[in-house]
């Protein structure tokens, strides 16, 4: 991470604390109910914590480019993830602390005979858990991406509306205009960020579409899709980065699905990305035809290079369709005649798996660089490496401790898991190494 970026990063955290925190702040100052038990104000307090952190993660999931800019779009969304676990907790904290010790609490769970005001914050609680089940339990349940995402975003926005009018209504804590213009602010940002994502960027999409111009296989049911800008200039992005690409549907449907670009960083008119067949989505590229119009939102990712200036040599690690982002650090290097030796790491199932094999080969050729293909299955004939990137391989082929590197990974998770583990252990300085992962959501 630059100085700039690292300057960034801490602001935001600050700012992110003083957001989810400042309802708490509001509650402790100025007017307040007097003689309650502390109990109680306890409760109040984890309900107004957890009312910040929903409304951060509307700011986390709108893809500001300046939010994710320090950490990288992979770092925030785990974030999302891994807080929402807290946010639930304080959600669902306010009500038991008021049920476990006032007895007479427990009565506005009759939805039938409770007062509206408790009416919305037990709707509230039950959207967000029911918000939460379908997240954890996705892929158990079987639930369609798409239809997930879109009822994902409905019922956060849904529990939030619900909630701010449950803490309107009751009044306690917020009964002046400064109080009341916070939660309302709370939830004027929450609603102007889902329009943002929702409504602004699918309206500069579509003023700013982009059209087929090739798609051809690659090994490992990959698909090289090539797109040109349509009368408008095109996008500049960082090699490694991102997009979110929409294909057969407008932007304003909300099926946009995140893929790395492959080409080079360079290229002016032209982006390129490196699609697998994974999913129903995915499984539909290859019948793109030339001339359609597509629509790509980006760039995101902090995955690249570009971003440090402090290594005299590059440690390039792949699994799969993790190559995509590999292949534009790569082309981009070759296109600047940037000789900084590169070592990468290359594994697949087979060698018939082996995307960008070929391209690899020729760009062997033009760079200072030393590609290593790893196979799980390999020919009888295979004279090269087997198996997974183990300690051993690692130990075989990283630079020297004395020389400036950087390590970049992609893949699936369980590698990028595993090789960041094994590099630790082998005293890596987390700093210095770098991931980008698939699972943003």
């Amino acid at each position: 991470m630059n100085r700039s970026d690292r300057r960034m990063g801490f602001v935001w955290v600050a700012l992110f604390i003083l957001f989810a925190l400042a309802p708490l702040i509001f509650m402790l100052v100025g007017e307040r109910p007097m003689g309650r038990e502390f109990l109680r104000e306890l409760s109040v307090a984890f309900g107004f914590v957890g009312i910040g952190l929903m409304t951060l993660h509307f700011v986390l999931t709108a893809r500001i480019t300046a939010v994710k800019a320090p950490f990288g779009a992979d770092v925030v969304y785990h974030f999302h993830h891994r807080i929402a676990f807290t946010t639930l907790a304080l959600w669902l904290a306010h009500p038991i602390v008021l049920f476990i010790w006032f007895p007479w609490s427990r009565r506005l769970l009759n939805l039938a005979t409770a007062p509206w005001r408790a009416r919305w914050g037990v709707l509230s609680v039950a959207f967000i858990l029911v918000l939460m089940l379908f997240s954890v339990a996705r892929r158990t349940l079987r639930l369609e991406y798409v239809f997930w995402r879109i009822t994902h975003g409905l019922m956060a926005v849904v529990a939030m509306v619900m909630v701010l009018t449950h803490a309107y209504m009751v009044g306690n804590h917020i009964g002046t205009p400064l109080k009341q213009g916070l939660w309302l602010g709370y939830g004027g940002i929450s609603i102007l960020l889902v329009a943002y994502l929702r409504l602004y960027k699918p309206w500069r999409m579509l003023q700013r579409p982009y059209h087929v111009t090739e798609i051809r296989p690659q090994h490992g049911a990959v698909w090289s899709l090539r797109l040109e800008p349509v009368n408008h200039e095109g996008m500049r992005f960082q090699p490694g980065q991102f997009a979110w690409l929409t294909a057969w549907r407008s932007p304003f449907a909300a099926h946009e699905h995140p893929f790395s670009f492959s080409s080079s960083s360079e290229e002016t008119g032209t982006i390129e990305f490196a699609i697998k067949e994974l999913g129903d989505f995915t499984a539909t590229i290859s019948r793109l035809e030339s001339g359609q119009h597509v629509y790509v939102d980006g760039p995101y990712g902090s995955f690249s290079p570009d971003r440090f200036t402090d290594y005299d040599t590059l440690m390039l690690i792949a699994g799969g369709v993790g190559i995509a982002p590999i292949m534009s650090i790569l082309r981009t290097m070759a296109d600047r005649n940037d000789q900084t030796p590169v070592t990468l790491l290359y594994g697949s199932q087979s060698w018939a798996m082996a995307s960008f094999r070929e391209d690899l080969s020729e760009l062997d050729k033009i760079l200072n660089l030393n590609v290593v293909h790893l196979l799980e299955q390999p020919p009888e004939d295979w004279e090269g490496e087997v198996g997974y990137v183990t300690r051993e391989i690692l130990e075989r082929y990283m630079p020297d401790s004395s020389q400036n590197y950087r390590v970049f990974i992609c893949g699936p998770t369980g590698m990028l898991n595993a090789v960041e583990g094994t590099l630790l252990e082998m005293d890596v300085p987390e700093s210095l190494i770098h991931m980008e992962r698939f699972d943003l959501a």
